[in-house]
């Protein structure tokens, strides 16, 4: 009797009993805390690299975002979908599968990082070249991106772990987690570039190290006999069926990181044809301050994740509407924050990483301002689109969720991207990303209101 009580401990079963909106506020809070400590990681290493070592580093960093967007789409398919495998489980009291998804997620990780280590590491000048750097940026984004891919396997497994953790109940620990890493890179960003000169390769073993810490306090978790999901022996042979199901529903996410690595390509050699070099700093400056809210409305999507996933699971459907209705509006809201800043304060925000008096510093700062304000016109409409494609994976409905990440960046991204450009030139590089934001929103509402008719259909 005692072994059992000690084996539900754990089990996250108030998922599907405690009311939705305080759920969806124990589960998203964390998650929004640790997302905004972590998208202040951007910040905090574009701060260091542009008051140390300068404009030209800035563009440099700007050439490796299609990498860490690689990165994204790989940690993203396994970190979310073994996640999304997991929450099901765990509704459907399936706790032997859910304990191999946790060992499955591990060795996942592990082999994918070695495979895309080998590979970038072997093209990567080349790569890095295609990627929007220049002769003059070249030597600042290769050094950084070698530490970057050598340290692959601690941030696929740090990634990918913390969206285990927070499935298998545990959003504060995960939290914890985050912040602690995101703590000790700013920490290591201050004693590596800025006291002892290591340049932006000092920013870069600083992002490695800080994963290890969090990665560290991760396995003293999963090593804890008291959890029903946790490390131990026979969990870490590749399962086909589980890897089946992480991937497919890891496929939509995967896609979608990919397709902006590509649109990041696009968008780098774009600045640099029609605005140089200080072009390619100014949208690094641009996508990291942007990227401060849609981190928030991701951590409203990881909290969302478990608690529809598992209520879907359990067949329990008005709390998965209502637990989506609060976690648009709240995603709505905070994208709408973003567009205020966007537009009515811009200036102060990338003055931040571009305050110097140098020809290099003013140009970046004249672009980023401009540039600002023409990416969050649509801003608003953001945050509901990146909600309902996350519900989609939560459900496991992933063929829905690609299609939505597939339309907003290769129907209408891209295009844009290719003409917009010909007709207004560099504002035209600017633009194609709030109009391809609000014809995506318009086909996710879409999609959502038709599932929900289908269903309402059914049950009649």
């Amino acid at each position: 009797m005692n072994s059992q009580k000690s084996e539900t401990k754990h089990v996250p079963t108030a998922l599907g009993t405690k009311p939705v909106g305080q759920l969806l506020f124990h589960y998203a809070l964390p998650a929004i805390i640790a997302m905004t400590a972590a998208s202040m990681l951007n910040i905090v290493d574009r701060f260091f690299i542009s008051r140390v070592v300068g404009a030209d580093a800035i563009s440099g960093l700007g050439a490796t975002m299609p990498f860490v967007n690689l990165g994204a789409a790989f940690g993203a398919m396994v970190g979310v979908g073994a996640s999304a495998v997991m929450s099901i489980r765990l509704g459907q009291r399936d706790y032997a599968t859910a304990q191999r998804v946790l060992g499955n997620t591990i060795s996942l990780n592990i082999i994918i990082s070695l495979i895309v280590t080998v590979v970038c590491l072997a093209f990567l000048r080349p790569m890095l070249f295609l990627f929007g750097a220049s002769e003059s940026t070249i030597q600042y984004a290769q050094p950084y991106m070698s530490v970057i891919l050598a340290g692959g396997i601690i941030t696929h497994s740090y990634l990918g772990l913390n969206s285990v953790i927070r499935s298998a109940g545990h959003p504060l620990f995960s939290m914890i987690c985050t912040i602690t890493a995101v703590l000790a890179n700013v920490f290591l960003d201050w004693l590596f570039v800025w006291l002892w000169g290591w340049g932006i390769e000092g920013a870069a073993w600083a992002t490695v190290l800080a994963q290890g810490i969090g990665l560290v306090m991760q396995l003293f978790l999963l090593n804890d006999k008291n959890e029903v999901i946790r490390l131990q022996r026979g969990i870490y042979r590749i399962r086909l069926d589980i890897v089946r199901q992480i991937l497919v529903i890891g496929l939509s996410p995967f896609l979608m990181n990919l397709c902006a690595c590509m649109v990041v390509i696009i968008i780098n050699n774009s600045m640099k044809h029609y605005g140089g070099d200080y072009a390619v700093g100014a949208y690094s400056i641009v996508n990291g301050i942007i990227f401060f809210f849609l981190m928030i409305v991701m951590g409203i999507n990881q909290g969302m994740q478990p608690i529809v996933g598992y209520n879907w699971g359990a067949r329990q459907n008005d709390r998965v509407w209502r637990c989506l209705t609060y976690a648009i509006i709240g995603g709505t809201m905070v994208t709408t924050v973003g567009f205020v800043v966007g537009e009515f304060f811009p200036e102060v925000c990338t003055r931040i990483f571009s305050d110097g008096t140098d020809a290099g510093a003013q140009s970046i700062l004249r672009l980023s301002t401009a540039g600002f304000r023409i990416c969050v016109v649509a801003l608003p409409f953001v945050g509901a689109q990146m909600v309902i494609g996350n519900f989609f994976q939560s459900i496991g409905h992933a063929a829905k969720s690609i299609f939505l990440s597939l339309t907003r960046q290769l129907l209408f991204l891209i295009p844009g991207l290719l003409i917009l450009p010909r007709y207004w030139g560099l504002d035209g590089v600017w633009a194609a990303l709030p109009v391809s934001d609000f014809v995506s929103f318009s086909f996710s509402v879409g999609m959502l209101v038709w599932l929900y008719q289908h269903i309402q259909k059914r049950k009649s």
